[in-house]
């Protein structure tokens, strides 16, 4: 199970892996669908966003915990629909939806939670919408990919070697060499960003303001901008569109 995928998430590889299946026995006990799974997996990612947006320490780390429930349930979900035979395009569609709205309502959480009190309008405000617009048209440009491939009558996905996926360009080459080693991008990552959250509201508890937040969502919108921009760059330079 592990190593299923590539692209498993590090905290997955790491624990959660070893966690879900004992979570997905319980769920199968309860009689709960793949969908459902998924459905719980949307509804953590969503209510860790709105639970952030209110300030201070204790949000933080109930966001973090969220956040911990919303990776364990996006483990579970496809486990179970392994498991029970229930597999279906329509799961993995919704799976898909749930990191878009997840990760993008942490964001705009953020966002509020760095203006200092809910308004409608404000920088941070702004800065924390545009920055999940960004992170998600990055996930677009990547599920993109395959839409492309499709219409164009290649296989659905790419071959999955470093080879078919790196730019063919050396200078992109390098930069993606370095992009994953620094990975930078994962700023934005819900798992990730509820932890950075949480170390922010610890030094904005201390120092008694919010100047860690803001700069916290004001890298997220600088890393979200360049990565938009890079990782189209990437995908065209590389052999994943033909």
């Amino acid at each position: 199970m592990l190593d299923r995928l590539n692209d498993e998430h590090w905290a997955g590889r790491l624990y959660m892996r070893k966690v879900s299946p004992f979570a997905t026995w319980v769920f199968a006990r309860l009689g709960w669908s793949p969908n459902a799974v998924t459905a719980a997996f949307i509804l953590c990612g969503v209510a860790a966003g709105v639970v952030i947006a209110f300030g201070g320490l204790a949000t933080a780390i109930v966001g973090a915990l969220l956040i911990q429930a919303y990776l364990l349930f996006d483990c579970s979900d496809g486990e179970l629909a392994r498991w029970s035979g229930r597999t279906s395009a329509g799961g993995i569609y919704l799976d898909g939806v749930g990191h878009y709205l997840g990760e993008s309502a942490l964001l705009v959480g953020l966002g509020f939670r760095a203006q200092g009190h809910l308004t409608a309008a404000g920088d941070y405000v702004t800065a924390g919408i545009a920055a999940a617009l960004l992170a998600m048209l990055v996930k677009a440009e990547t599920d993109n990919v395959v839409v492309a491939r499709v219409k164009s009558g290649l296989p659905g996905n790419p071959d999955a070697g470093d080879a078919a996926l790196a730019p063919t360009g050396a200078g992109l080459a390098k930069a993606r060499k370095l992009a994953s080693v620094l990975r930078i991008h994962r700023i934005t990552h819900a798992v990730e960003l509820s932890m950075l959250v949480l170390l922010t509201a610890i030094i904005d508890s201390v120092r008694g303001d919010l100047a860690a937040t803001r700069v916290l969502i004001l890298a997220c919108l600088v890393v979200a901008a360049l990565m938009v921009l890079a990782h189209l760059a990437a995908i065209m330079a590389s052999r994943r569109l033909r």
